[in-house]
């Protein structure tokens, strides 16, 4: 078992645990949505997502994102995932993130959809 994220205590009074692919869909949700510069032994680690929150909306922006979250998901997650694809599109005031990719440890194939509105 794996630490849950967020953190937090269980109803047992312990660190609450996850089984790995969730831990994996929690390690990915942590990168897409830290800062670079955010974490003081890691200056480059995140993706800059929330950087491009007040960004207008357009494809532009989805293609900047979509080029940001790839590398950093390679640098930082290559030895726990392998991307089969990633879609980020821009449609009215919604980005959405599409990510498909295998678990090494397991072999299993999930697909993350990540949605949020953004400034017009």
């Amino acid at each position: 078992m794996d630490i849950d994220f967020p953190f937090h205590v269980d109803a047992r009074g312990r660190t609450a645990d996850t089984d790995h692919p969730d831990h994996v869909r929690d390690l990915i949700e942590q990168l897409l949505f830290t800062t670079p510069g955010e974490r003081v032994n890691r200056p480059d680690f995140g993706c800059g997502l929330l950087d491009l929150l007040f960004e207008p909306n357009s494809p532009e922006l989805a293609a900047a994102l979509g080029v940001s979250a790839e590398g950093a998901l390679e640098r930082w997650l290559g030895d726990v995932i392998t991307v089969d694809s990633l879609v980020v599109t821009a449609q009215e005031s919604t980005l959405r993130i599409e990510l498909r990719y295998v678990v090494i440890a397991t072999g299993e194939r999930r697909t993350e959809l990540i949605e949020g509105g953004a400034a017009t």
